[in-house]
């Protein structure tokens, strides 16, 4: 009789998609866990059919900035930060960041993803002046700052979060990235970086960045110690938020990538995870049918390379992010995987799909026939 209930609840949660309803958090959850990989990705690439029936899939040439790796909050996940007496740290003068603004110009890009640690010296001005001189030398999007950076910079300031973002803005600032997300559960905040902004101060800066006419991108990090109901409060939170600013531009799931983190090292005995392929493609798959809000799913070859991101444009995925010319934050975890612009187009034809570069703003630039 169990078994009977069960079936019959996922055909009509199945149902409820097929009409194009929906779904509540307790429907996403039983979808997520009962139904089988082909069928949720079947019904994740009709709703993206139903979004996009252009067969157009789209990417952007850009260039990840790190201009510090020192940073306060020491999240356990993170391989990326150092103390600022570490040998190691570091922090990128104007020149060195200029230079790399230019390769990225030269190799076509129309967009810097420019973000760093939470750097305990750093205020306003440091971003003021910095976006100024960039603006000044170069026609290129700034796509730059995450939630907890943000919010550093707010309180290194004395400002509220609207000055800080509206001062940002005038400097230069086009949009800002979704990263410091995570799970936005406070619960498993507290677990995996407890010095991290919590999910309402997250929310906070998204809510004032759209208010302020800047799109933003949504993020999630999965696979370290949440539940399955946890991810779907996430997402649940980050569709609310949607509904009512309708200012993000695309939602970007990933996976944690445990190498050379203190929170991977806990070893077997732990609750932490390694999400697998499988894992990522069944969340991608649900993000794209609850994220009904987003007309933009973006795939992470970044950290599944481009086999597994080439398959997620099957499972919901309409969009392959950047062709990343650098990156630095994943790649510390030891994973580091590489596409030229020109091998993406080819994963993107390969899948038959039509690749398009667009802008920040999905604004398509070039059709790749």
């Amino acid at each position: 009789m169990l078994v009977c209930n069960t079936i019959e609840k996922l055909e009509a949660v199945i149902d409820k998609i097929k009409s194009g309803q929906r779904i509540s958090e307790k429907e996403a959850i039983i979808l997520l866990e009962e139904a089988e990989l082909l069928a949720l990705g079947e019904l994740a690439d009709n709703v993206r059919k139903r979004l996009h029936p252009d067969n157009i899939v789209t990417f952007v040439v850009d260039r990840n900035i790190n201009y510090t790796n020192i940073c306060i909050n020491k999240c356990s996940f993170c391989a990326f930060y150092r103390n600022k007496a570490d040998e190691d740290a570091y922090i990128l003068n104007n020149e060195e960041m200029f230079k790399k603004i230019q390769e990225a110009i030269d190799l076509g890009a129309t967009q810097i993803l420019l973000q760093g640690g939470l750097h305990p010296e750093f205020d306003i001005t440091y971003f003021e002046g910095l976006f100024k001189k960039i603006k000044e030398r170069f026609k290129i999007q700034l796509n730059a700052l995450s939630p907890p950076e943000v919010y550093h910079i707010s309180r290194q300031s004395g400002l509220s979060i609207k000055e800080t973002i509206s001062r940002l803005k005038t400097a230069g600032l086009d949009s800002i990235p979704g990263g410091g997300a995570e799970i936005l559960v406070d619960s498993v905040r507290k677990q995996v970086s407890p010095k991290k902004i919590n999910s309402k101060e997250w929310a906070e800066v998204m809510i004032e960045a759209h208010g302020l006419g800047l799109p933003t991108t949504a993020t999630m990090m999965f696979g370290t110690i949440e539940t399955t109901e946890e991810i779907i409060q996430h997402l649940s939170l980050i569709r609310d938020i949607q509904d009512k600013t309708k200012g993000f531009t695309a939602f970007i799931p990933w996976s944690f990538q445990p190498g050379n983190t203190k929170l991977g090292s806990k070893g077997q005995g732990s609750r932490v995870y390694t999400a697998t392929g499988v894992d990522y493609l069944k969340i991608l798959a649900l993000s794209r049918i609850f994220m009904d809000n987003f007309k933009n799913i973006q795939a992470s070859w970044v950290t599944q390379g481009a086999k597994i991101a080439q398959v997620a444009l099957r499972f919901g995925a309409n969009d392959m992010g950047s062709t990343m010319i650098e990156e630095n934050v994943v790649a510390a975890a030891g994973v580091s995987y590489r596409i030229s612009k020109e091998e993406l187009i080819g994963t993107i034809k390969d899948a038959g799909f039509m690749p398009c570069q667009r802008d920040n703003k999905y604004n398509i630039l070039k059709t790749f026939n």
